[in-house]
This record gives structure tokens, C-alpha cells and sequence, in this order.
């Protein structure tokens, strides 16, 4: 199985989401659809799923001084867990 889980994603918004437990934010494969992600979640931290939204995060432009480039993109899953399921990631 191909890695689907990247990282989590620890920002102020992804924080104010994780608040009461029921929800997780992971970069995830670009490639991976919402039912491997599911799968992906609940075999590796043994919890389970009810919901998995995705987000495709663009490229940003960014500068310092006088070079130009772009940030990475990348795929974004908020995952919610089921009532009783809890995940910890920080």
C-alpha cells in the first residue's frame, strides 16, 4: 500500500477545527481518493471514520527580495471521527 498519510497539519485553522476532538486535519497523497483515505485513517490509528472531506491546496506565489517562486501544492483531508473515537496528533 502506497503511503496516502503524509502529515498532520498544524496551523491556527486546523487547530480551531481539531477543538472538539471529533475532527483531524493530514496532508494526504494527491492521487488518494476519500474512500483510501478512510482506510488509510482507521488502519493506522485504529480509530473509526464517518466523514472525510478533501481540499486541493494551490501553489502560492511567494518572494524574497527579488527571487520569485512558488509554494508546494498539495491535498488536504479533514477527516471526522465516529463518536467515541479520539485522535491526538499534537
Amino acid at each position: 500500500m502506497k503511503d496516502v498519510i503524509k502529515a498532520p497539519i498544524i496551523t491556527e485553522k486546523s487547530a480551531n477545527i481539531q477543538e472538539g476532538g471529533k475532527k483531524v486535519v493530514l496532508k494526504v497523497a494527491k492521487d488518494a481518493n476519500k474512500v483510501q483515505i478512510r482506510q488509510a485513517v482507521e488502519k493506522t490509528f485504529d480509530v473509526k471514520v464517518t466523514n472525510v472531506n478533501t481540499v486541493n491546496v494551490r501553489a502560492k506565489k511567494k518572494r524574497v527580495g527579488r527571487y520569485e517562486g512558488k509554494t508546494k501544492p498539495y491535498k488536504k483531508a479533514i477527516i471526522t471521527l465516529a463518536e467515541g473515537s479520539k485522535l491526538d496528533l499534537s
